[in-house]
């Protein structure tokens, strides 16, 4: 392991367990597929629940081989996996904290093993931490936040870099927090700052090469990031009440967003941000 990884912290409880929450996410696509990935090769990372599920669903129903990364949440990677082959593509999973880089570059080995190439990274994975008083939040779940939500987004591109070919599709995650705000998600909501601009910087970065950038900045959606992420059971109850559409969204509803980015009808547009957010106002 190299020196880069010393210090990394582990918290074995999160993101949390889609087969554990009630009511379950709508992971479902919606509509029939029409090729638009046929033949692409999607890495998806925190593919086994909640927006990844529906993102790596879709991604499928589209064409596409599926690669997943995930913690530690087996059960719900299974679920994943079965979703994938009903769908008739190849699937891969990967059980790691990519917060490592040696992780994440084993990630990518056996992408390249198993498919040959990349042509699209979904950068996904997050999780966050309910703290009202900036004193509670701890080093160690700073470091832990920023790990899973910043540095594993870094090391993923690393490790797919040599293989990315003109054409290919970053897109990554930020949040509806970055925009706003979020009192009691300090943490959380600079690391979704972070991908913002790491977006939009990368996007510059990588234009010249014919590789396209793009971000999706979800509203509250019902995934386990939430409830299992520290919010206290009236929050979670009126969860995403406080959006002009008066609920909070389903995966289903987000992942249109990332297929968009990542396909070639978006194919003038990098350094962007999509917002399924239920109608909230927000700077671009």
């Amino acid at each position: 392991m190299s020196d880069t990884t010393i210090g990394m912290i582990h918290e074995d409880t999160l993101p949390g367990h889609e087969t554990r929450l009630e009511p379950k996410p709508a992971w479902q696509p919606r509509h029939p597929g029409s090729g638009k990935l046929a033949g692409k090769v999607a890495v998806i990372t925190g593919g086994d629940s909640g927006i990844g599920r529906a993102v790596a669903a879709l991604f499928a129903r589209e064409g596409a081989d599926i690669a997943i990364a995930y913690l530690n949440e087996h059960d719900d990677a299974r679920e994943t996996e079965k979703i994938v082959i009903a769908e008739g593509q190849r699937v891969l999973s990967f059980a790691g904290d990519l917060g490592e880089k040696a992780n994440a570059e084993r990630f990518i080995a056996q992408v390249i093993a198993t498919f040959g190439t990349i042509d699209i990274v979904v950068s996904n994975a997050g999780e966050q931490h309910e703290d009202q008083n900036i004193e509670d939040i701890t080093e160690d779940q700073l470091r832990r936040t920023f790990q899973t939500n910043v540095f594993a987004m870094f090391f993923l591109v690393q490790a797919a870099m040599p293989y990315l070919k003109k054409g290919a599709s970053i897109v990554t995650c930020t949040s509806v927090t970055m925009y706003q705000g979020s009192p009691g998600l300090l943490d959380y909501a600079s690391t979704k700052g972070a991908i913002t601009a790491f977006t939009r910087s990368l996007s510059e970065n990588l234009i010249e090469k014919g590789i396209r950038v793009n971000a999706v900045a979800p509203g509250p959606i019902w995934t386990p990031l939430n409830p299992m992420g520290g919010a206290n059971p009236e929050k979670v109850a009126h969860f995403g009440e406080d959006t002009p559409m008066g609920r909070p969204g389903q995966p289903n509803e987000v992942a249109p967003s990332f297929l968009f980015l990542a396909s070639d009808d978006a194919s003038y547009m990098s350094g962007q941000v999509l917002h399924p957010n239920g109608g909230t106002i927000v700077g671009s």
